[in-house]
């Protein structure tokens, strides 16, 4: 069918890709074997020479020799198209459901992306797969948001395909003599998505035999819909949610509910995580109840992801473990002379102080201080926090617990682990980017300069 080269034409003209390098996700299947095939009509126009067209496979791992027979069909088939083939097998560990194997497939697209330093990725979700998506959203509960369905643009990611129906694609294949995949798994409906289109949209059309256009109307109205809404939010967007992946709790607090839930909405999608509204809910009271707090809290959010709010900060952290043994290790520093120390991913240096040196005496200190070593007890080590650690903060008589200071100081409860320390036993003289202790403090001049990279 003439008609879905025309529209692969005109999809690379609408964003100027006729002489890119694209990645292709090629599962082998009708719908990307479809794509494949039509960029290798639209490669052999004058037009179109410079056009280089990658096929990326990603075999899952569940099917055992069924994959592995698939692989070797995709392999065959860009080879016959003279298109260049990379594929990768996932990991054993992988989980095997359809997040993770989402997620798996789109760290294989990005790796992909990379290694042949694309301008796009093409995927092959089509007409039919947007009005899933759509209905699928709407049983868990999704907002305007999720209502807009499948982007046809997202990053380097593109969908062709989008407004192109199934029917079309099978046609397609069928006329031009194609032999795509057939994927075992499709017909499982203990997949949810599998469920909906081979049960509940069947059901619907029992109601409205157009039930497909109907959904990807409703789409497009959600999208139109929320045009207007970014409008509103484009200026608050950058205030609230920050280029390092955080939220600013101080512009949040003075938002409203509706507006905080919108973007904690958006926050959650740009960490690709599957969530409905009631999750969204419950990450909402738990920034509220946090967020005028000095020492926050966390939130599991998936297996490898927490959320932590304070006062300070809204983040996405690592979940808690035991620090490294290469971390916890403890380093001996030789204050009698000059040196370099090499601590994970920092390096602690130390010199004489000369007396022709000018110096200004800190009253805070983040990563470089003059300090006086002459009343401390040798050696000195750099390490991790450990129990029984207690500091005398700069400015204060008497010492106190480590962890009573950091509370104090308002670090992070997940970062205090990675904060590197100059000790003398148990005795604490410096949290690097945190503070020093009296111990160090300058009275008269210096003896040394220490720093921290």
């Amino acid at each position: 069918m003439q008609n879905i080269v025309s529209k692969v034409i005109d999809f690379l003209k609408k964003y100027d890709l006729q002489d890119k390098t694209i990645v292709v996700g090629f599962s082998g299947g009708y719908d990307s074997m479809c794509l494949l095939d039509a960029l290798s009509e639209i490669k052999n126009q004058p037009e179109f020479y410079d056009l280089n067209v990658i096929a990326a496979h990603f075999n899952h791992n569940w099917r055992g020799e069924e994959a592995l027979r698939e692989q070797e069909v995709c392999r065959l088939f860009a080879s016959a198209k003279g298109f260049e083939f990379f594929t990768k097998t996932a990991k054993n560990t992988v989980k095997k459901t359809e997040n993770d194997a989402r997620i798996a497939r789109y760290e294989f697209f990005e790796e992909a992306f990379d290694e042949y330093d694309a301008d796009a990725v093409f995927t092959a979700h089509n007409y039919d797969d947007n009005a899933e998506t759509v209905l699928y959203r709407i049983i868990k509960g999704t907002g305007i948001l999720g209502l807009k369905g499948i982007a046809e643009k997202r990053g380097y990611f593109y969908r062709p395909l989008l407004y192109i129906r199934r029917s079309e694609i099978l046609e397609y294949c069928n006329d031009n003599n194609l032999s795509p995949n057939n994927d075992s798994s499709n017909a499982d409906v203990q997949y949810k998505r599998n469920y909906l289109r081979l049960n509940v949209i069947p059901s619907l059309e029992k109601i409205n035999l157009n039930v497909k256009e109907a959904i990807n109307t409703l789409s497009d109205i959600a999208k139109s819909d929320n045009e207007i809404i970014e409008e509103y939010l484009n200026p608050l967007r950058e205030k609230v949610l920050l280029s390092d992946g955080k939220i600013c709790p101080k512009t949040y607090r003075e938002l409203s509910k509706p507006v905080k839930m919108r973007l904690l909405h958006e926050f959650i999608q740009s960490l690709d995580l599957d969530y409905d509204y009631k999750k969204v809910c419950e990450i909402y009271d738990f920034i509220e109840a946090n967020i005028t707090q000095r020492n926050g809290s966390t939130k599991s959010l998936a297996t490898a992801k927490w959320l932590y709010a304070d006062e300070k900060t809204i983040e996405v952290i690592p979940p808690k473990k035991d620090v490294q043994e290469e971390i916890r290790k403890m380093i001996e520093v030789e204050v009698g002379g000059e040196g370099g120390y090499t601590f994970g991913d920092k390096v602690f240096s130390l010199k004489k102080f000369v007396e022709k040196d000018l110096f200004v005496f800190p009253e805070s200190t983040s990563k470089f201080a003059y300090v006086d070593f002459s009343r401390v007890k040798f050696p000195l080590t750099l390490r991790t926090r450990r129990d029984g650690d207690v500091i005398s903060p700069f400015g204060m008589t008497g010492s106190m617990k480590l962890k009573k200071y950091l509370n104090a100081k308002g670090v992070p409860r997940h970062s205090r682990d990675n904060l590197l320390l100059l000790c003398s036993d148990n005795e604490v003289l410096w949290v690097v980017g945190v503070g020093l202790s009296n111990k160090i403090s300058v009275k008269d001049k210096p003896t040394h300069v220490i720093e921290v990279v």
